[in-house]
């Protein structure tokens, strides 16, 4: 690191646990953030002014109206563009020297495969099964950290899969496979605003913590009750009948 990057992050640098090296393994890493929305949103910025060496940001939706009362990363400007642009232009705003890919496509099948295998760690920002079960399938294959996280009305979800642990359980251990894509969604349910940003900047710590190797991530299913300001944990053990990582060593 030069003088200006040892300033800019001289607060990391401060931390026992991070210090300069958990901040040198941050500048050589690469995240993937799938959905730049709710989530997607404060979690990709704080991935870019943390100092993670390449973002790239995966999402085929374009800016709308409803989309500025929790989207942090969209202005009005942005509206009726890409918000993998959108969000990708905002981080580079934070951060010119992080390197930040906006992939305006959804992710499936070996174009998933490929980001997520070239990926230190993913974050599941989407707002639907089929994509997060599509997403997890790929993350226990190659092996990939995923950070999955979920807000609607007042209520938050947060969980770490890391299947190169073998105790770790994944995504369809929680949830099988069998959701809807159609059960709850903001545009028909709501979401108070500030609540995805609480979750998605919770997404962006654990994968701090994933690369840096700072903390432990939490154990389990971690929810959030905004009406309450209260946290519940709910212990997840692997399910060796689990269809998708049943059968991992």
């Amino acid at each position: 690191m030069n003088d200006e990057a040892l300033l800019r992050y001289s607060r990391h640098i401060m931390l026992e646990e991070i210090d300069v090296r958990g901040q040198e393994l941050l500048l050589a890493s690469r995240a993937l953030v799938i959905g730049a929305g709710g989530l997607g949103s404060p979690a990709a910025l704080y991935l870019a002014s943390a100092g993670v060496g390449c973002l790239s940001i995966a999402d085929d939706d374009v800016v709308e109206l409803s989309n500025l009362q929790r989207q942090i990363a969209h202005t009005e400007s942005a509206l009726g563009h890409s918000k993998a642009q959108s969000a990708a232009d905002a981080a580079r705003r934070l951060n010119a020297t992080c390197q930040v890919r906006a992939l305006n496509a959804r992710l499936a099948d070996g174009a998933l495969k490929e980001e997520v295998d070239s990926a230190d760690v993913v974050l599941d920002c989407t707002d639907c099964f089929s994509s997060r079960f599509a997403i997890n399938r790929v993350c226990v294959e190659t092996r990939t950290p995923l950070v999955s996280g979920a807000a609607i009305r007042f209520s938050g979800q947060l969980a770490v899969f890391d299947s190169r642990q073998p105790s770790s359980p994944c995504y369809a251990c929680l949830y099988g496979e069998q959701g809807d894509d159609e059960a709850l969604t903001c545009a028909e349910s709501g979401v108070v605003s500030p609540l995805v940003g609480v979750i998605g900047s919770f997404q962006a710590l654990e994968a701090l913590k994933l690369i840096t190797g700072a903390g432990q991530p939490p154990r389990g299913l971690s929810t959030f009750d905004a009406l309450r300001g209260e946290w519940r944990r709910f212990a997840l053990p692997r399910d060796p009948a689990c269809a998708v990582c049943g059968g991992r060593q």
